[in-house]
């Protein structure tokens, strides 16, 4: 009998919490937390993949880089992404280990740094939208756009950050190894915080871009190419709901495609928070997928099993 898979897609909260300083320590303890969670839905028969998001660490290695501009030479956005890659799947991949086997499993667990090819064409390059990095002043906003170009914006309240494009996610470079580690046993850490975003030439030369790919698209990505049934985003709520924050929220246990999509199209999901999640999930069910579950980290393998969370079905 073939072995049900799922893709879980950990949300920043999952790694970092607010308010924490973010060190090691803290995320260390957080992530094996995470694993503990993710291993159990290994013991319920699921082969597994695990995805996650970048967006505090990133931001640190940015903050990092302005501080020691005057000494070392910044690192370019897809460096940086890169590099959280490695650090979040290190501690991902050690304590996926140790969750594994405290529960009597014995299967390797591996992270793959993964290039997530765009299209230099996509319209999100003309209109950069997705805030990255430190805050900055006035003053230092306006250098900022004149030394590196840099497109800024004024948050209200907080000051000026950095915005930059977040095209959709057309392939992953290392798709082909993904796949092989997750047929071989597996328990694969891919395409974090979205991959690292690349342009390809005409000749097929790679290019890392000034961009951010959104984990949620990546994580719908990535499960069509594992062949997954299911897809769990594991966030900081504990479902989805309508009119969310107001006197009239209404929690959702399940819903279908259609409905999801008439969800959309009435604002119900904002772009910046729950959006992007319940389109991944709509183009994941439409490409063949069986079910997209939302919930929160300590509830997720009883989201798999449908007591928990928000399940979304063809």
């Amino acid at each position: 009998m073939q072995k049900k898979s799922v893709v879980v897609a950990l949300g920043g909260n999952a790694i970092l919490q607010h308010r924490e300083t973010g060190t090691a320590q803290e995320q260390l303890a957080n992530v094996r937390r995470a694993s503990r969670h993710i291993a159990e839905t290994a013991s319920d028969g699921y082969a597994v993949v695990v995805t996650h998001g970048n967006g505090p660490q990133v931001g640190d290695i940015l903050l990092k880089n302005e501080l020691a501009k005057d000494t070392l030479p910044p690192m370019p956005l897809d460096v940086c992404g890169a590099e959280s890659q490695g650090m979040i799947g290190y501690l991902l991949q050690q304590s996926m280990q140790e969750a594994l086997r405290e529960i009597g499993l014995d299967c390797p667990v591996a992270t793959v740094l993964t290039q997530t090819l765009v299209d230099g064409e996509d319209p999100a390059f003309a209109n950069p939208e997705k805030p990255i990095g430190p805050f900055y002043t006035a003053m230092q906003a306006k250098r900022l756009e004149n030394e590196k170009g840099w497109r800024m914006v004024q948050i209200p309240g907080q000051g000026y950050r950095r915005v930059v494009p977040s095209p959709r996610p057309v392939a992953l470079v290392e798709g082909q190894a993904i796949v092989r580690l997750f047929s071989a046993g597996t328990v694969v850490i891919a395409a974090g915080g979205g991959g690292v975003p690349v342009v390809a030439d005409d000749e097929g030369t790679l290019r890392g871009v000034e961009a951010v790919v959104d984990k949620d698209y990546t994580a719908a990505l990535l499960a069509r190419l594992v062949g997954a049934g299911d897809l769990l985003i594991l966030t900081d709520v504990e479902c989805v709901a309508l009119d969310y924050g107001r006197p009239g929220q209404q929690e959702i246990s399940e819903m279908t495609v259609l409905e999801a999509r008439g969800h959309l199209a009435a604002g119900q999901f904002p772009p910046g928070t729950m959006g992007p999640k319940i389109e991944a999930a709509v183009e994941f069910l439409d490409a063949g997928g069986s079910r997209v579950t939302i919930a929160s980290l300590e509830e997720a393998s009883r989201a798999l099993a449908g007591r928990a969370g928000t399940r979304i079905r063809p």
